[in-house]
């Protein structure tokens, strides 16, 4: 097993961005590990007892010792297995601190603009993050959901005012190299690639193309890019799963109504 004799199991679901982000992680650092897919409506008591502040996911266990919160364990995960796979964070100092920066935009923003939509109905809310994403509504919502023109044309504005930084964001990390990491995928990498199955289905559901080839070239190859990876292939649900998550979602909602 990658990461010698070291014992690692990830508690998780499936399209959550959150564990999908720690996958990316495992994967990418060539680590092995046991994968636990969790009921939200019946949490178990290892989940609880791993994560008893939140008792939500993604929580990994290495060794019998908890670690929660996505980024956090994808520092971890970087730190406790330094001869795995490529380095996530840079060695320089002050190159991990403006990872670490664009990483907090992805949760501000990024999450912001597709989770809060996502994952609004109540059942789902504490496991995808949603009590760190209800200060603003989404910017998608007000695409999708607006009562007026205005309102639909300010949500498509956020959204890609958000994605133009991003934009800005890649050309900066990436120094013209592939990824924000560089050469190879990295912090930044990992923190948005969890949400690339959601980008992919919300273009299908709603024909809103996020990352637009004509207006964020550099995002748009990166979508590609990181897609074709072996590793990111090895661990990621395509869109259709996340399609299909949505439409049950909305049954579900329709049922209680």
């Amino acid at each position: 097993m990658a990461g010698g004799g070291d014992d690692l199991k990830m508690l998780g679901v499936y399209v959550s961005p959150f564990p999908l982000r720690v996958k990316l992680a495992l994967s990418f650092k060539g680590l092995s590990f046991e994968y636990v897919e969790e009921d939200l409506h019946n949490k178990s008591d290892l989940l609880v007892s791993s994560n008893p502040v939140h008792k939500r996911t993604p929580v990994v266990i290495h060794n019998g010792k908890p670690i929660s919160e996505s980024m956090v364990i994808v520092q971890y995960l970087d730190e406790a297995f330094p001869g795995a796979g490529a380095a996530l964070l840079p060695s320089d100092p002050l190159d991990r601190a403006v990872a670490r920066f664009w990483a907090s935009y992805v949760d501000d923003k990024v999450i912001r603009m597709i989770t809060v939509h996502q994952f609004s109905h109540a059942s789902f809310s504490d496991d995808f993050g949603a009590d760190r994403m209800m200060q603003l509504f989404s910017a998608w919502k007000m695409v999708f959901k607006g009562k007026t023109e205005e309102e639909k044309v300010e949500g498509r504005k956020q959204t890609f005012a958000v994605a133009e930084t991003l934009e800005g964001a890649l050309r900066e990390c990436s120094k013209g190299k592939p990824f924000f990491g560089g050469d190879a995928v990295g912090y930044v990498d990992v923190a948005l690639g969890g949400f690339v199955p959601w980008v992919h289905a919300m273009e299908e559901l709603f024909g809103l193309k996020q990352f637009d080839a004509a207006k964020t070239p550099l995002l748009a190859a990166w979508l590609e890019r990181v897609g074709e990876l072996e590793a990111y292939k090895a661990v990621m649900p395509d869109a259709g799963m996340m399609i299909e998550f949505k439409k049950k979602q909305a049954q579900e909602a329709a049922a209680e109504a």
